[in-house]
């Protein structure tokens, strides 16, 4: 049993997709603190030929509060229209903007189910099914280091193997994993290029830049372009 497990975040670049493809069971680590700053509320769309960042406000954000504590503000509006005129021209542009929409739309604010609603969504267009679950429903222990409760969660899985990023590396050590009968993995996304128009290629784009610019199985190929690394 292959786990992976992440923040959840909203509309991140295909590295994280990857690696929930290659997963059997992906957990959004919802039980961590906020990380003000990172990519749980923002990212990078493409917008006239230059990377923009996009941000989804937070209300009462802190690094003191978990994940799971705090919901996305309801101020979208800029946002949606920001994605819309700037894809506008994407040959994809019609089926992926309502998918885009309905995510950052949705009345249900809670940061979690807004990142899994994309995900899912997301997974739905390219007709691949994935097991998604939060780390709030695991039995683990809470009060241990990092890197005890990535095994902790594992074990309440089941998993016989953990991949990570390569971000990773030196939060996690294989002895560790391997004192606990679990192979630690982790996994390296090869560069994928795709036409985005009449420019340079800017890689590290927000998925939404992929799936406006990609056909579904252009994308699924896409997903597959990684190798591991020890």
């Amino acid at each position: 049993m292959n786990v992976a497990i992440m923040q959840p975040y909203l509309f991140p670049w295909i590295g994280y997709f990857q690696l929930i493809y290659q997963s059997d069971i992906f957990v959004l680590y919802d039980d961590a603190c906020f990380i003000k700053q990172g990519y749980i509320n923002r990212n990078s769309i493409l917008c006239q030929g230059q990377a923009q960042r996009f941000t989804v406000p937070v209300p009462g954000a802190s690094s003191n509060k978990r994940i799971s504590e705090l919901r996305f503000g309801d101020q979208v509006e800029k946002i949606v229209k920001t994605v819309s005129q700037s894809y506008s021209k994407a040959p994809y542009f019609r089926d992926v903007m309502p998918l885009v929409e309905a995510v950052l739309s949705h009345p249900e604010r809670d940061i979690t189910a807004c990142c899994q609603r994309a995900i899912e969504s997301i997974f739905n267009y390219l007709d691949i099914e994935r097991k998604i679950i939060r780390s709030a429903v695991l039995d683990y222990d809470r009060s241990e280091n990092p890197e005890n409760k990535v095994i902790g969660m594992c074990q309440a899985l089941k998993g016989n193997m953990y991949v990570n990023s390569t971000g990773g590396r030196h939060l996690y050590h294989a002895d560790a994993f391997a004192a606990q009968g679990i192979t630690l993995r982790f996994l390296q996304a090869n560069n994928t290029e795709y036409a985005q128009g009449n420019h340079d290629f800017i890689p590290y784009l927000s998925i939404i830049d992929v799936l406006m610019h990609c056909e579904p199985g252009q994308v699924k190929q896409a997903l597959k372009n990684y190798h591991y690394v020890n």
